[in-house]
Parts: structure tokens; sequence; C-alpha cells
């Protein structure tokens, strides 16, 4: 059985980092699905998907990070050329990854005790994002 659904957020751009975990958890109860896998996917260039403990030191350590590699403060050709400033977020969105798939067993997510999955939202500006959630199994 495969199941479709999609996930409404409103975000606040800027790194905002938002748990989705519970949501999941509660649309595959909600589905039935005992086995199987469930693909977790955010459509768009300037956010991305990643599992983390969901901590105020590590959101820090994360928000920290992607600053030191992928700065704002650089010229971007893409800004060059729409003028929108955010040509940083579609670089950080394309190396965090718009998807995740994460194993089913006896009708739970396989994650660690620590570990929650979150979108990232990279973008300038305030925005409103859909999760497409897959589910997949029996």
């Amino acid at each position: 059985m495969i199941i479709n659904q999609k996930i409404a957020l409103h975000t606040k751009g800027d790194c905002d980092i938002i748990d989705v975990t519970s949501e999941i958890e509660r649309r595959i109860s909600d589905a039935g699905i005992s086995t199987g896998t469930v693909t977790v996917f955010v459509p768009g260039s300037t956010a991305g998907i990643t599992t983390i403990e969901f901590e105020s030191g590590v959101l820090s350590d994360l928000k920290a990070m992607w600053d030191r590699i992928v700065s704002k403060n650089l010229t971007y050709a893409h800004d060059r050329r729409w003028g929108d400033g955010n040509g940083y977020s579609h670089v950080r969105a394309s190396m965090l990854g718009p998807s995740l798939t994460i194993p089913l067993m006896n009708g739970k997510i396989m994650l660690g005790t620590w570990q929650q999955v979150v979108l990232v939202d990279f973008d300038n500006r305030p925005r409103s994002r859909q999760i497409v959630l897959q589910i997949m199994g029996e």
C-alpha cells in the first residue's frame, strides 16, 4: 500500500528549524502501516530535511555551522541575476538535501532515542511550506 500526504507549515526563514517528528508519527499511525518506509520530502529549493537532536545547543551549533560554511555575506551569482538576496539559501538547501527515507517497524519510525526529523528553512523570509510524506508498506 502507498499513502501520500502533505503537512503544511509556516516558517520564519533564516535557518528556521522545525521538528516534524510527532506529526509524521501521527500520520503513520493513522495510515495503519506496520512495516515499510516513509519518505519525507520538501518541495522547493531553499529548504531541506534531516535528522538531529532537537535541543537548543545542537540547534545553535547547526545554525552556526551553516554561517561558517555557506556565508550570507558573500556575493552569489543567483543574487546578481534575480536580486532576491537568497543565493546562500539555495546553496545550503542543496547541501542538506530535500528528502529522507526512514524504515518503519511495528508501526513506528526507526529513529534513535535523541533523533528527530526536522525541516530547515534557509530562505531569507518567512514561507508557507509543504512536506510531502509517502508512506509505503503493509
